[in-house]
């Protein structure tokens, strides 16, 4: 590793299987010796925690817009020095949704004006920003059919078909390279196609990892 570790972001919509892919590649840095972090949005804090049970139980109390974001923020500033201290350490951190997400979901999805969102954001992180967020994409219907196949379905799962396209869309944005110019504390962000089988995607995760950061990833490669 270098002396600072790498931040790498998974985003996606609802279904998509960031989560999946994300737990792969621990599995794979794991067998490949390389040291890293693994942390979810909102959580791994005991306030993140709390807030998440606030925000996706689908029997908590209903959390108007305004207040869902600054939830996420609130959990987001306490999980940044976990973060930060990763980092510092050179150990790379594997993070389940972070900025973008807000975008997506609470710019986007519930309209709320982008300028204080981001306020609230820098006021949360400071400086940090994603080295790298992979957004994995596939077809709505795809990714809606894989969220119900898991079973119950969280409060952001369960809002209408309106409110996933409007994040669909605002995720698929985000892969312009004029728009990460225009908000550069979302940090460079890759698409990659999710439409296959688990280890066909991990294997396009897999790749965009090496060609960014060949001297801390190679070892994925040589472990296939």
């Amino acid at each position: 590793m270098s002396e600072r570790g790498r931040l790498v972001v998974f985003e996606g919509t609802e279904g998509v299987g960031k989560t999946t892919q994300l737990a792969r590649l621990a599995g794979r840095l794991d067998a490949a010796g390389i040291p890293y972090d693994r942390f979810r949005e909102p959580g791994d804090t005991p306030l993140g925690d709390r807030v998440r049970a606030l925000l996706l139980d689908q029997t908590a109390v209903a959390v108007a817009p305004r207040a869902e974001a600054l939830l996420f923020m609130a959990a987001r500033a306490q999980l940044a020095e976990r973060i930060r201290a990763a980092l510092a350490d050179g150990r790379a951190v594997l993070l389940d949704r972070f900025f973008l997400s807000t975008y997506a979901y609470q710019i986007a999805g519930r309209g709320l004006p982008s300028g204080p969102v981001r306020a609230a954001n820098r006021l949360a992180v400071g400086e940090l920003v994603p080295d790298l967020t992979l957004l994995l994409s596939c077809d709505l219907e795809v990714a809606s059919a894989r969220a119900r196949s898991r079973g119950d379905l969280d409060r952001m799962e369960r809002e209408d078909r309106d409110f996933h396209e409007r994040v669909t869309t605002a995720f698929l944005a985000a892969a312009d390279p004029a728009w990460q110019d225009a908000h550069p504390e979302v940090g460079p962000v890759e698409r990659i196609d999710a439409d296959g089988d688990v280890d066909t995607v991990g294997a396009r995760v897999d790749a965009a990892l090496v060609a960014r950061w060949p001297e801390t990833f190679r070892r994925l490669s040589e472990s296939q």
